[in-house]
C-alpha cells in the first residue's frame, strides 16, 4: 500500500449498464494503494453490472449523485459499458459532477464509453484521448484528438480503449492521482 495516496478519495461514477471488470479492477487496484473509493450513482439502489455478454452482478452504491460531495473527492473515475454512459451523457447532475474535476485539476480516469459523458460535459475540446473505436467520431467531432492507443495521459486526463487495456489504465490513473491537481487539466 502506498502511504503517498492514502487518504486520498475516489469517485466512480455509474449506472446500471456499466461494463463489470471497467469498474471493479479499478476499485480493487485503487484500494489496494489505500484509497478510499466511492460508487456514486444517479441513486442509492444498487446498480447491475453488464459481464460482457449479459447483465452481470449488482453493486452497491455508496453515495447518491444528489448526496456526493465534489469537492471532497482527488479523482473521478468513469468506467464504459454501453448502456451506462449512454444515461450518463444525458443526466445534467452527472455532467455537472464530472465538470468539477476538470475546473478544479484533479485527474479522471475514463475507459471504452466512458467518454461519451465527458463528451457532454463540454470538457473533451483539444484533449488527446483514446477510447472504444465506435466512440472515436464523437470524440472527433467535439474537439478532441483521438488516437488507437492503449492508454493515454492528457493533463490528469486518463484514457484507455477496453477492458483488455486495464492494466495500463489503473497504472496509469494511480500516478496521475498520486501527482495530485494538474493545472494544465481544464474544463
Amino acid at each position: 500500500m502506498s502511504q503517498k495516496l492514502s487518504g486520498k478519495r475516489v469517485a466512480i461514477l455509474a449506472t446500471d449498464g456499466f461494463e463489470e471488470s471497467e469498474l471493479a479492477v479499478p476499485k480493487k487496484e485503487l484500494t489496494a494503494q489505500g484509497i478510499t473509493v466511492h460508487v456514486v450513482a444517479p441513486d442509492k439502489k444498487g446498480i447491475r453490472a453488464w459481464a460482457e455478454t449479459d447483465w452481470g452482478d449488482t453493486y452497491d452504491v455508496d453515495v447518491a449523485l444528489d448526496d456526493a460531495d465534489v469537492a471532497s473527492y482527488h479523482a473521478l473515475v468513469l468506467p464504459g459499458g454501453l448502456f451506462n454512459p449512454d444515461n450518463l451523457r444525458v443526466n445534467e447532475k452527472a455532467q455537472a459532477f464530472a465538470r468539477h474535476f476538470f475546473e478544479a485539476g484533479k485527474p479522471v480516469g475514463a475507459i471504452c464509453h466512458g467518454p461519451w459523458l465527458l463528451i457532454n460535459a463540454g470538457v473533451v475540446k483539444g484533449r488527446r484521448m483514446t477510447s472504444f473505436p465506435s466512440v472515436a467520431q464523437d470524440l472527433k467531432n467535439a474537439g478532441a484528438e483521438w488516437v488507437d492507443e492503449q492508454v493515454v495521459v492528457d493533463s490528469g486526463l486518463v484514457t484507455s480503449r477496453k477492458p483488455a487495456d486495464l492494466d495500463a489504465f489503473c497504472s496509469k490513473l494511480i500516478e496521475e492521482i498520486g501527482e495530485g491537481r494538474h493545472s494544465e487539466q481544464h474544463a
